[in-house]
């Protein structure tokens, strides 16, 4: 049974640490795929064909998987309110600086130091999560977190969309003003979180002596629960079987995921579409997603299971490319989009859940580190894969397709992980009873 105490600190925790860190991670993910925006008419302005486009747009993952672990230890180090201040202040700068872009190197090279600057910042809000709060919560909490990607594609389309059309105010294209003003409240932010944020529960002084006790003893019994041995192994953390499937699942979920954020505003603008309206249109399937994401999430949490809460969104999410390369009108195209997006929204939250339950401390912030920065290499693959099909065959279908395939293959991972864990309980509950 739930005590007061427990309601009114995790409710406290809550209001005090989610909407903020929600407002980062909008930040974050508009600066990161605004670029699906800019193609719009960057790319024409500076002769980007879809295959250099495509691969522009996905070297971003390549910095962001070289630095990722070394960045979430150093969070682990130093505390959250430093680095993520970090963090953002850099990405703030150069994704401004993307306004600025000449040609094929200056993209690459911008895109690729984009990625080494935000390095760190996902996994490290997924680890300070798991300092506040308890596992049986953490699903629910990380969809709440997590719905603030598809809120900024429902927002920031229609902003991204709207400035396109300031193109030619002071001399300059709407996508180097877009870039220009959607990069300003990173810096600021970043400035923001160092007096707002708390680095651990020992530290803050807005909960009271006997919430605070509560929150530090709680979250110190379910550590000691994993084992001193796993708290202080970072290579176990890298070099968990489990970390590394997780690592192979989330490749296909964020190939999903960058294929709708860097791809689908292209895909809508193929119907003839104004660029806001584009905006508007793409806005519809991420209001949808953040609705079911929030709703999967509490239903993971309340039936503690995470293994077919994840399998099933995978695969709803590979129907729904799977039937966007299949349909040819702008309607059809929408729903399609829609499928997607519930689908890759609502794999995400029970799938962050799985490492925080076998690793902590040091070990932690590597395993996570390591399963978003391999994983995130799926939203280099995904988009590069899209723009060398269509620029070869002058169509999406197949690049759909193709990333249609990754996330079955990711379900299929998911049914074999739980197989196996399942398998070995199985043993150790044999060997414990053949040992009494």
């Amino acid at each position: 049974m739930v005590s007061n105490l427990e309601t009114r600190v995790l409710r406290k925790i809550t209001l005090r640490i989610v909407p903020f860190i929600m407002l980062l991670y909008f930040i974050a993910f508009l600066d990161r795929v605004n670029i699906g925006f800019a193609a719009l008419s960057m790319n024409e302005d500076l002769g980007f064909s879809p295959t250099i486009f495509g691969l522009g747009a996905g070297i971003f993952f390549l910095g962001y998987f070289l630095f990722e672990v070394p960045s979430n230890l150093i969070l682990h180090k130093v505390g959250a309110r430093i680095w993520i201040a970090r963090v953002m202040i850099t990405w703030g700068l150069i994704s401004g600086a993307m306004a600025f872009v000449q040609g094929t190197t200056s993209f690459y090279t911008l895109r690729f130091l984009l990625g080494v600057a935000e390095a760190g910042f996902f996994p490290g809000i997924i680890l300070y999560l798991s300092y506040w709060f308890p596992a049986q919560r953490r699903a629910q909490v990380t969809a709440i977190f997590m719905a603030a990607a598809p809120l900024s594609t429902a927002l920031g389309s229609p902003i991204s969309g709207a400035l396109l059309e300031m193109h030619g105010l002071w001399g300059y294209a709407g996508w180097q003003w877009m870039f220009v003003l959607e990069a300003i409240p990173a810096v600021i932010l970043g400035v923001v979180v160092l007096f707002f944020l708390t680095d651990k529960p020992e530290k803050a002084r807005w909960l009271d002596e006997e919430e605070r006790t509560w929150l530090v003893t709680t979250m110190a019994v379910e550590q000691a629960r994993k084992g001193v041995a796993q708290h202080h192994s970072v290579w176990r953390g890298l070099l968990d079987v489990r970390v590394l499937a997780l690592a192979l699942v989330y490749f296909g979920t964020s190939a999903g995921l960058y294929t709708l954020g860097i791809w689908s505003p292209q895909i809508i603008k193929s119907f003839g579409l104004p660029s806001f309206q584009v905006g508007l249109l793409n806005a519809i399937p991420a209001v949808v997603a953040v609705v079911a994401m929030v709703w999967w999430a509490r239903h993971s949490d309340r039936t503690n299971e995470r293994t077919w809460h994840v399998i099933g969104a995978c695969l709803l999410a590979a129907f729904g490319l799977w039937l966007a390369g299949n349909v040819s009108t702008l309607l059809a195209v929408i729903l399609a989009l829609t499928l997607v997006n519930i689908g890759i929204s609502c794999s995400k939250p029970p799938l962050w859940s799985m490492p925080t339950l076998f690793l902590s401390g040091s070990a932690a912030a590597a395993g996570i580190a390591t399963i978003n920065s391999i994983g995130n290499l799926g939203g280099f693959v995904g988009p590069v894969v899209i723009g060398v099909i269509k620029e070869q065959t002058g169509s999406y279908t197949w690049g759909l397709w193709f990333v249609a395939s990754l996330l079955a293959l990711s379900a299929l991972i998911v049914l074999f992980l739980s197989h196996n864990q399942k398998r070995s309980a199985n043993v150790s509950d044999a060997s414990q009873l053949n040992t009494h």
